[in-house]
């Protein structure tokens, strides 16, 4: 994992907090990642068929979707 040697607190929080009203709706995990331009992102893992290797070593926190697709 790479780290942000100019972290800030209050992105990281914007983003996890994007990244958990997401999760609520969601059958799908929600990534927050490291941007090197923006400072933290967050993707949806259903928008990829698989995650590619560049975007799983940004990861910095994961929020599991909350939808269950069982019945």
């Amino acid at each position: 994992m790479q780290t942000n040697a100019a972290y800030n607190h209050s992105a990281f929080l914007a983003v996890l907090r994007s990244a958990e009203r997401r999760a609520a709706c969601s059958y799908f995990d929600q990534h927050v990642l490291e941007d090197g331009e923006q400072g933290y992102v967050t993707i949806d893992e259903g928008d990829y068929s698989e995650l590619p290797q560049m975007f799983i070593e940004r990861i910095v926190h994961t929020v599991p979707g909350a939808l269950i697709d069982e019945l």
